[in-house]
C-alpha cells in the first residue's frame, strides 16, 4: 500500500473514498511482492498494480465490493489447470490480498451501537496518517492485521521511528505492544513482511482465559510471551517506508550524467560529487538530487551512510580514487563500483594495498564496473552499472535467463538496511 502512498495521500486529501488491494503474502512464482497495491476509488478510478495483470480484474471488483459493504475481505489466487479460463495466475504462483476500504469520516452503524463504525474510523484514520507519513518521505510503518480472531482483519497500526505509535489492532493491549516492538525493528531494518504473533499465553493460562483448547505458548520465548493475549496466533503484514536509498557518483563526466538518470529511474536519491567545479553544475546534471564541489574522500567522510547506499567510483584518477575506496571499502554500504580499464584495476589494487586494505576488504570492489553487456555508449554502461547493482540487491546472477533452472525471483532474505547507521 506505502507504494503508491503519494497518490492515495492526495485521495485523501480531497476527501475521497476508496479501497484498497494489498498484496499480504506470496507462494512460488508471484510477480509482485508483499506491500504492492492496488486502490479503486469510489468513481471506479484506479491506480497501483497486484499482479502485472493477471488478477487485476478480479481485484478492482473486490474493491468496488469492499466500498459498497464497508467490510475488509482477504482473498486467495493461484493458478488453476481445471478451468484455464479461470481468474488466477498464469505464472504458477499464489498471492493473498487484503482488500480493505478507506471511508472519509465513515459514521458510526447504529446496529451495533456503533462500535464498528468507530473502529473503522479509527482504522482509517490510521491508514490516512501511515500514508501521509510515507508520502512526506518520513520513516515509519503500517501493521495490519492479516490473519487471527474473527473481526481484527485489517486493523492497523502505524509506528514511527521514534517508537510512538497510533491506532490499535484490536486486541488485547499486549497484542499492540507486542506488534508497536517487532514492526519498530522490521521499521529500523526497512523491511517489509509478514510477522506472527504468538498467544502469548504461559502453560495453564489458557484455560483461565477460556482459551484451553490452545496450545500452550513457549514460556522461554519473550515475544510469543508477550504475545497475542488473543487464544491464538495474529498475522500481520507490517508495511516500512523509508527514504530512497542513496546513490553517490564520484566524477563528473559524460557517464555519470547517464547513470544518473537510470539511478533515478531506479528510485535512488542521486548525489553527483566531483573536485571540479567546472564539471559539477546543474546544466550538466539536471537530474542529480544533489551536486556537490568537493573532494570525494573529504564528503564521503561527512556523510551518514547505511547498508542501502550505492557508490559509483567514475573518476578513475588515482589522486581521487584511491583516497576515496580507502574509505568506502571500510563501510557497510551496499556496494562499491569503480570504473577503469583492467590494467587501471591492477594498478588500483596495488595502490589500495600499499595504504593498508585487506585482500578482504579489497573483494568487496567492483572493478572494472558493471557486467559484461558489450557496452559502449554512456547509456549502455549506465545500463551495465545499473544490473550490476540490481543483482547485488537481489541476489541474481547476471546470466541469461533463458535455458537456465535458476528462479526468476530471488528472495535475497537479507534485511535492507538500518536508518541513518553505518554502524
Amino acid at each position: 500500500m506505502l507504494d503508491i502512498a503519494e497518490e492515495l495521500h492526495r485521495w485523501v486529501e480531497q476527501g475521497r473514498e476508496f479501497a484498497v488491494a494489498t498484496v499480504v503474502a506470496t507462494n512460488g512464482s508471484a510477480p509482485r511482492q508483499p506491500g504492492a497495491a492496488l486502490a479503486v476509488d469510489s468513481d471506479g478510478t484506479a491506480i497501483g498494480s497486484v499482479s502485472g495483470g493477471c488478477v487485476e480484474g478480479a481485484v478492482y471488483e473486490l474493491c468496488q465490493q469492499a466500498l459498497q459493504t464497508g467490510e475488509p475481505v482477504l482473498e486467495r489466487f493461484g493458478y488453476s489447470d481445471e478451468d484455464a479460463f479461470a481468474v488466477g495466475l498464469t505464472c504458477g504462483g499464489v498471492i493473498d490480498i487484503l482488500v480493505q476500504p478507506v471511508r472519509a469520516g465513515a459514521p458510526a452503524t447504529a446496529d451495533d451501537g456503533g462500535f464498528a463504525g468507530e473502529r473503522a474510523d479509527s482504522t482509517a484514520a490510521t491508514l490516512a496518517a501511515g500514508l501521509a507519513a510515507a508520502a512526506s518521505g518520513e520513516a515509519a510503518a503500517v501493521a495490519r492485521v492479516i490473519q487471527g480472531p474473527a473481526g481484527l482483519l485489517g486493523h492497523a497500526l502505524l509506528v514511527r521511528a521514534d517508537g510512538s505509535h497510533t491506532g490499535t489492532l484490536g486486541g488485547h493491549p499486549a497484542l499492540d505492544r507486542t506488534a508497536v516492538e517487532e514492526t519498530r525493528a522490521l521499521l529500523d531494518a526497512g523491511r517489509t513482511t509478514s510477522l506472527e504473533i504468538g498467544t502469548g499465553f504461559a502453560p495453564g493460562e489458557e484455560a483461565e482465559a477460556g482459551f484451553e483448547d490452545q496450545a500452550p505458548a513457549d514460556s522461554d520465548n519473550d515475544a510469543q510471551r508477550s504475545g497475542s493475549r488473543c487464544g491464538q496466533p495474529v498475522v500481520l503484514l507490517v508495511e516500512s517506508s523509508v527514504p530512497a536509498p542513496r546513490m553517490i557518483v564520484f566524477g563528473a563526466i559524460d557517464f555519470a550524467a547517464a547513470l544518473v538518470r537510470v539511478g533515478k529511474f531506479l528510485n535512488y536519491h542521486v548525489t553527483v560529487c566531483d573536485a571540479r567545479p567546472v564539471f559539477a553544475t546543474r546544466t550538466r546534471f539536471p537530474d542529480a538530487d544533489e551536486i556537490v564541489v568537493d573532494w570525494p574522500h573529504r564528503y564521503l567522510d561527512a556523510q551518514q551512510l547505511d547498508s542501502r547506499t550505492v557508490l559509483c567510483v567514475l573518476t578513475h584518477d588515482a589522486k581521487f580514487d584511491v583516497p576515496l575506496l580507502e574509505r568506502a571499502l571500510k563501510l557497510p554500504v551496499a556496494y562499491v563500483g569503480a570504473m577503469g580499464s583492467r590494467r587501471t584495476h591492477l594498478d588500483r589494487q596495488r595502490r589500495l594495498r600499499e595504504v593498508g586494505l585487506t585482500e578482504l576488504e579489497l573483494n568487496r570492489l567492483r572493478s572494472p564496473i558493471g557486467l559484461d553487456l558489450g557496452a559502449r555508449t554512456p547509456e549502455e554502461t549506465a545500463l551495465s552499472i545499473a544490473a550490476e547493482i540490481v543483482a547485488n540487491r537481489r541476489g541474481g546472477t547476471g546470466t541469461p535467463l533463458t535455458g537456465a533452472h535458476t528462479p526468476i525471483h530471488h528472495d535475497t532474505g537479507r534485511p535492507v538496511g538500518r536508518i541513518g547507521s553505518v554502524a
